[in-house]
């Protein structure tokens, strides 16, 4: 976190943030609750620079489009192709200068594509901020912000800057594109240890993500390129260029088999010339015909297209493959190693399994695509047919704040992730969340907290009648309940009942 010296942006004074009290953050930054003064904010704007992620250093289109040439396997074709040439076989020779243009053309368009997602990293940065300024909050681009600015946020605001954070309510923030965490993290403003990871790092609020619940305000002691999400970025820029096996293993053929073909080449022709006193001119042009016909020309074309149409399949996929030769080493790896589970994953939540006192009901269907069935015992089944399996998916469409749109081809979200897949359960159930919304009004609510770890609506239909649903941790709902339904009756809660569905569900990995 700590920046490094340059000569526009000085250092700041700690980089250790998340391990100094607020108050002592706010000295050292020479800044206050009240925020800075504008005079001030100008300043350091001039001094830090802008709130934003620097472009990196990319290639021209015309370099790009020479570097896909620099290949083992195009060294080859063209090798093969000029040769053919010589010997005036044009339609050989077509094809083959015609493979290299092809390749090259792919190559550079797929290079292209990925660089484009690249630099959108740089697009997770907040485009507004509601900043406190001589005492009073304005709502300024986030690129004015500077270190020392005091930040407000709120539930569905991007997180401008790194903050440390000095005030919160109730604060969660979705910091899964740094930790891989699919839980929104509870954020406080007490101090963690200096070695804390990202991850633990509860006083803070990082630059990109999403708060999905809660109000707070913070301090911004970092921005732009100063940033975890800067750093990242900039990590990303430092990759180092490795050979792919496939390249390292077509290097040694391609140097083997050019030292074979010119050794026999050479050999034919002194033999040519020496033994047999054949005319130099014949014997030249018999050698070339020797090592064009040696040269494999099919080869490299044929690993091209096979390699080309891989990053087509992996391009419909959603997965962008920057060089050809890439998409064989995906085929070659066998383990993949990583420190979290939700690293891999797409921060999705899906409501998998319903249990009730009939039994456990398993749901199709991944994501939040509303569409899937539901299965009792193997059999699919109508929610419409089991009225304890309706009233609980519209418990949960109730007892919710999320939203759930469509964009395109793609569902989006706003909120929390849990609570969104409980919206695509009820969607999934035939309901619809407006409807449901007139027809039984929500009048009230306790809100989710971490003290009492539920929460809780109250609802009156348009005769009057009031009802509660609730939501939360299933051993602190147990706690309040004392009958469960069962085939239309109230029966006495069986407690051993749920904690075996609850330890046979986790064991299968699930909330």
């Amino acid at each position: 976190m700590t920046p490094e010296k340059t000569d526009d942006k000085p250092p700041l004074p700690s980089g250790d943030w998340h391990a100094l009290e607020a108050d002592e953050v706010l000295g050292r930054l020479a800044s206050s609750s009240q925020g800075l003064s504008q005079s001030e904010a100008e300043q350091r704007l001039q001094r830090y620079g802008p709130n934003r992620l620097r472009p990196a250093k990319r290639r021209g289109p015309l370099l790009r489009l020479l570097s896909q040439f620099h290949n083992v396997l195009i060294y080859v074709l063209l090798a093969a192709g000029v040769m053919t040439l010589a010997l005036a076989h044009w339609v050989d020779a077509g094809v083959i200068f015609a493979v290299v243009v092809l390749n090259a053309l792919i190559g550079f368009v797929q290079e292209g594509k990925a660089e484009k997602a690249l630099d959108a990293i740089r697009n997770m940065l907040s485009h507004t901020a509601s900043v406190r300024r001589g005492g009073s909050f304005l709502s300024l681009p986030a690129e004015q912000l500077v270190p020392g600015d005091i930040v407000a946020l709120a539930s569905g605001d991007k997180v401008p800057a790194d903050l440390r954070l000095i005030r919160v309510r109730e604060l969660r923030i979705d910091e899964a594109m740094l930790t891989g965490e699919s839980v929104p993290a509870e954020k406080g403003i007490a101090p963690v240890a200096r070695q804390a990871p990202v991850g633990d790092r509860d006083c803070l609020a990082f630059s990109g993500t999403l708060v999905t619940y809660g109000q707070g305000q913070g301090v911004v002691v970092a921005s732009g390129d100063n940033t975890e999400v800067g750093r990242i970025s900039g990590l990303l820029g430092e990759v180092q260029t490795l050979t792919t096996p496939l390249l390292r293993q077509m290097a040694t053929f391609g140097r083997w088999l050019t030292v074979g073909i010119a050794l026999l080449a050479g050999l034919t022709f002194a033999f040519g010339l020496l033994v047999k006193s054949y005319p130099a001119s014949d014997m030249f042009l018999a050698a070339v015909g020797l090592a064009v016909a040696a040269i494999p020309e099919g080869l490299p074309a044929i690993m091209t297209i096979t390699l080309a149409i891989g990053v087509q399949r992996m391009a419909r996929r959603n997965a962008i493959i920057r060089r050809l030769p890439a998409v064989e080493t995906l085929g070659s790896v066998t383990v993949i190693c990583s420190d979290k589970t939700g690293t891999l994953t797409r921060n999705e939540m899906t409501v998998q399994s319903l249990v009730t006192a009939v039994g456990l009901f398993e749901v199709t269907g991944t994501g939040y695509d509303p569409h899937g069935e539901f299965t009792l015992n193997g059999t699919p089944v109508s929610p419409d047919t089991y009225p304890l399996l309706h009233e609980v998916v519209q418990a949960g469409l109730l007892c919710n704040d999320a939203t759930l749109t469509r964009d395109d081809d793609r569902w989006c979200i706003h909120g929390d992730p849990t609570e969104a897949a409980l919206i695509t359960l009820a969607l999934k159930a035939g309901l619809n969340q407006a409807f449901q919304q007139e027809q039984w009004p929500r009048t009230d609510v306790i809100p989710f907290e971490s003290q009492h770890r539920f929460m809780s609506t109250l609802h009156h239909d348009h005769a009057g009648h009031g009802f509660v649903y609730l939501k939360g941790a299933p051993e602190r709902v147990l706690d309040m309940c004392m009958y469960q339904r069962m085939r239309g009756e109230d029966l006495p809660l069986d407690r051993v009942y749920w904690a075996n569905f609850m330890d046979r569900l986790a064991s299968r990995g699930q909330r």
